[in-house]
This record gives structure tokens, C-alpha cells and sequence, in this order.
């Protein structure tokens, strides 16, 4: 067990989300980088969307309580025991000891958001079919808001060690089916509204290279660079919403929607970022350079059903004997 000294820069329980209940206005919510949760996950011997820790940039300061088995994925945020000065790095399970504290302390400054496990998951209450955090409606994960200090994280199987020293399958990668570097384009489709811009405005899209703004939040990625033209033509009907939806407010300047997005919308929306390419969206920081570049629909059903094989195959080596929903 382990309780919150600092909770860093924003920490929330998160799981696979409530991607079903669109319909009552409750957005998807869940881990924004779907892998990096599911590898955490599988490394404690738990489902890849069993409840984890959401970390974002900068990581928390946790006391261990009670000896227990932490599992990493996604981000390296520079983890580390204080006491005993051991590095604890993504893709391995680690055993902590009662009296030593975990604490983030920069890491390698590439990707936004790292994951932990615990054994069977964390164990908070599930609402509306989930445990992950809603920001914006007040509920789920711990009372609905981001860690604090004297906040307790509680494994669903207290007492479970089995899984420490399990290292991530070298036959399959430890982040997601990209090029480590972030400037690795993200691919996406036409969205519904390309035609309502003018000759040239996609085009400008994916020739850019956009820097992640600093006022990016798990809602949505906002994107700094030339305005795109015809972006001045008014709102839309609002309309449904969905993860990955590169909308175009009227400044011009692109919003790329994640895991936290709104169910409607009345920006026009010029491209859709692919399902397997949300790992890479989630890892982008400010400052970050993100590209787009076009692809079809087929190759990203494709590029889908790849990932999926691969998180398959990992779930075959380290996890349980069940099957791996879709994200």
C-alpha cells in the first residue's frame, strides 16, 4: 500500500474508460496513452485496462506503507526508492519495502504520462462501469479529483508479490508500434468537415510541424503555428465527438482530442487522428513537435488490428487468460 507524500503535477486513477456512455454526455475518459496502461497492467498480472496511476510530466512522492509490487509503463519520469537509490524504469515490476518511499525525479524528458500498477489493480469504487477519474463531472477514480497528499493507493489484492522481477517481453515493444522520437508523424484521415475548408487548408495541416502548446490537458492537445486558412467561418451545429478529432476552432490553431474530450462539438473538424496512433498522442508534452500525415482508411484499420495483435501477444507472455478488449 502506498500513500501520496507529494502528488506531483497531475496523478488520477485511470482504466480502460467508459467508452460506451457518450449518449448520457459522460466523456470516454481512461488512460490517455492505452499502452503504456496496458503494459503496466500486464506486468502486475492484472487485465490491460485494470485500474492503474495516471502520471503526467511530473511524477508523485509515495510512502510505502505496506510491502507491495509496483509495476512501470509508458513515460520514464525518473523513479527511483530514496532510501536505497535504485532506478525503477518502465517495462519491469519492482518490489517496495515497507518504510521506503518511491519518488519521479525527471526521468529522460521524452513522453508526458507513465503508469503504475498494482497487484489486481487499484482499489477504488467502480461508477458507471469504471474507476478512471472523470475531471469534469466530479467522479470516479478517488472522489473524482487528481491525487493529494494523505491519499492511499490500495492494491485489489493486498499481500500479492508474484509479480516482482517480471521484465517486459523483448519480442515485444514496450511502447507503442512507433519510432521512439517524438516527431514521428501521426497519422489520421479526412474528418467530416475537410470540405468546408479552402483548397490548400489540409495540405497546410500535415506541412506544418506544430509545437503541443502548454495549455494541452487530457481534454485535448492544443497545437501553436500558422492558422490554418479558412478557419474564421463560424461554429457547427454541435455534433458527436470523438478521440482523435483534430478540430479547428476559429484562431485557426488545431485542437487534437483525447481521452477526456467532450461528447459533442461545434468546431469544424478537418482531419482524425487513427485509433492505433492514441499512444503517441498521449505521450506528446508541451513543446513537443507533432506532424500529421494522411493515410487511408484501410491502412488504419490495418495499423489497428497490427497493434492489437501485438498487445495480444503480450497479454499470451504476461497476463491473464483472457481476452483483450479493443480500445
Amino acid at each position: 500500500m502506498l500513500e501520496v507524500l507529494d502528488p506531483g503535477l497531475l496523478s488520477t486513477v485511470q482504466d480502460g474508460g467508459r467508452p460506451d456512455l457518450a449518449h448520457l454526455g459522460v466523456p470516454p475518459g481512461g488512460a490517455c496513452d492505452p499502452w503504456g496502461l496496458a503494459a503496466a497492467n500486464l506486468l502486475a498480472g492484472n487485465a490491460p485496462n485494470a485500474s492503474a496511476l495516471e502520471m503526467t510530466v511530473a511524477g508523485p512522492a509515495l510512502a510505502v506503507r505496506a510491502t507491495c509490487v509496483v509495476a512501470l509503463g509508458g513515460a520514464d519520469l525518473g523513479a527511483r526508492v530514496k532510501e536505497e537509490e535504485r532506478p525503477l524504469r518502465p517495462g519491469t515490476a519492482y518490489l517496495l519495502r515497507t518504510g521506503t518511499r518511491l519518488v519521479f525525479e525527471g526521468g529522460s524528458g521524452r513522453g508526458a504520462r507513465a503508469y503504475l500498477a498494482l497487484a489486481g489493480g487499484i482499489a477504488v469504487p467502480r461508477i458507471l462501469g469504471s474507476a478512471s477519474t472523470c475531471l469534469a463531472g466530479g467522479f470516479g477514480g478517488i472522489e473524482g479529483r487528481p491525487l493529494r497528499a494523505g491519499d492511499r493507493l490500495v492494491p485489489e489484492r493486498p499481500g500479492d508479490l508474484a509479480a516482482a522481477g517480471r521484465s517486459w517481453p523483448a519480442d515485444v515493444p514496450l511502447g507503442p508500434p512507433h519510432d521512439p522520437d517524438l516527431a514521428t508523424p501521426v497519422h489520421v484521415v479526412p474528418g467530416p468537415h475537410a470540405g468546408r475548408f479552402p483548397p490548400g487548408a489540409l495540405e497546410a495541416l500535415l506541412g506544418t510541424g506544430w509545437e503541443v502548446d502548454p495549455r494541452s490537458d487530457r481534454t485535448g492537445l492544443r497545437l501553436a503555428g500558422p492558422p490554418l486558412p479558412g478557419a474564421g467561418g463560424g461554429e457547427l451545429v454541435s455534433l458527436p465527438m470523438t478521440w482523435g478529432a483534430v478540430q479547428v476552432p476559429p484562431d485557426g490553431r488545431p485542437i487534437v482530442l483525447l481521452a477526456d474530450h467532450p461528447t459533442v462539438g461545434g468546431y469544424p473538424v478537418i482531419a482524425v487522428a487513427i485509433r492505433a496512433d492514441r499512444p503517441l498522442l498521449g505521450q506528446l508534452r508541451p513543446g513537443d513537435e507533432v506532424r500529421f500525415e494522411l493515410t487511408a482508411i484501410d491502412r488504419a484499420q490495418a495499423a489497428a488490428r497490427a497493434e492489437q495483435a501485438l498487445l495480444g501477444r503480450g497479454v499470451e507472455l504476461l497476463g491473464p487468460d483472457e481476452e483483450v478488449e479493443p480500445w
